[in-house]
């Protein structure tokens, strides 16, 4: 793997221990990624929630450090690394202080990019996954519609066959970086029966190179309980004409491309929960080392020291199932039960932490001074999002022959 990605970041200071099934490269790549985090965007991150918005020069930073492009070949402009390198980035932007801002980046990076790379041809790759790394580009996936979110095979956005390519109509909801991307990683029907054998995916443009929406592409962002500096979109589709060479894998084939990425996309939800956990936690033990009632530090009542030690225990648990999914899923294994009970013992579980923690602040965790209260309500999207708790229930059941 080449090394640009530290290029302007100040190596570690200290050594970090060592986990499996991560290397001392990884580890390293985690100092400087939290380095950065802590120097360019934690100070920006409470302005950029009451802006509700996060500058697209976020984008350019990372295209410049070598982050955009972790896990993609050198050969596209990547760093030639792995899953685990993304793993890394996951885990550390859950230190940045806004869940709107880590949302957006992972949606580029991992979840609209990687369909691109897996299923695109070479033209596909050269005109979207390169100016994607760069930064030039800004991806979304989607999926989701304002009648179809767990039942992807009910969506009702459709594609009919013109002269040269198709013509798409419908709507999308829920959809990261809906507003500001240039370009959408998007799942239509192209037969009338639809289903999951009906199901296709287009790349299209969604932004001209003047910046204005492509004819018949129309976006707004809506405002929700966390993420506030995410832009979580609602798009419509009319009359959008979409070239034939913009068909993404096998037509009538869209359904295996959502799955092939559902596992990763899961992992990396897991992997952001276990890096709030442990930081919501590390600034709740120090802040009740501070913080004195009664003559002395709260920390030293055996009330908030057993709850520390629940919640400490409860993220080494989350942790330790996560990464054993992911060390799974890297070496090629079928690690979907894995990796569907690794999503869900960490979503709620992340909610419940940092709700555990914002008690522990008292009246000052109520406040917005202390991020505490930002953490829950971003929380509180992990056992909705990329399938919700009932829908990991479901699939896991399966695998037991239910």
């Amino acid at each position: 793997m080449s090394t640009t990605y530290d290029k302007g970041v100040p190596a570690a200071a200290t050594a970090t221990a060592i986990r499996p099934p991560f290397t001392q490269e990884h580890e390293d790549l985690r100092a400087q990624i939290r380095r950065w985090v802590a120097s360019e965007l934690v100070p920006y991150a409470t302005q950029w929630e009451d802006d509700r918005w996060f500058p697209n020069s976020v984008f350019d930073r990372m295209a410049e450090l070598g982050f955009l492009g972790l896990k993609y070949p050198e050969s596209y402009g990547g760093q030639g690394g792995d899953h685990l390198h993304q793993a890394v980035m996951a885990e550390e932007l859950a230190w940045c202080g806004s869940g709107g801002l880590a949302a957006g980046v992972g949606a580029h990076m991992d979840i609209a990019t990687p369909p691109v790379f897996k299923f695109g041809t070479e033209d596909q790759k050269q005109r979207y996954l390169v100016p994607s790394i760069k930064g030039e580009k800004i991806a979304a996936l989607a999926i989701t519609e304002p009648d179809a979110g767990s039942d992807v095979a009910g969506i009702r956005t459709h594609a009919k066959k013109v002269d040269g390519g198709w013509v798409v109509n419908g709507s999308k909801m829920f959809i990261t970086n809906g507003v500001r991307a240039h370009y959408h990683v998007a799942a239509v029907k192209t037969t009338p029966e639809g289903g999951h054998g009906g199901m296709s995916f287009f790349l299209i443009d969604a932004r001209g190179e003047d910046g204005e929406f492509a004819p018949g592409v129309h976006a707004t962002k809506i405002e929700k309980l966390g993420w506030h500096a995410s832009d979580t979109g609602l798009i419509s589709y009319e009359d959008v004409f979409v070239p034939d060479e913009n068909l993404l894998g096998e037509l009538n084939k869209g359904f295996y491309l959502i799955m092939a990425n559902f596992q990763w996309e899961r992992l990396l939800m897991a992997l952001g929960a276990v890096g709030g956990m442990q930081a919501a936690f590390e600034k709740t033990l120090e802040f009740v080392k501070e913080r004195k009632a009664f003559g002395r530090p709260i920390g030293n009542f055996q009330v908030s020291r057993h709850k520390l030690a629940e919640i400490a225990t409860t993220i080494e648990a989350g942790r330790s199932v996560t990464y054993n999914a992911l060390r799974l899923f890297h070496e090629g294994h079928d690690a979907v039960r894995e990796v569907t009970m690794a999503k869900l013992a960490t979503q709620r579980a992340c909610f419940d932490v940092i709700d555990d923690c914002l008690q522990l602040h008292g009246g000052a965790g109520y406040m917005e001074e202390y991020g505490i209260e930002r953490a829950a309500r971003d929380a509180r999207l992990g056992p909705i999002g990329g399938g919700t708790d009932e829908i990991m229930k479901e699939i896991l059941g399966k695998t037991m022959g239910l």
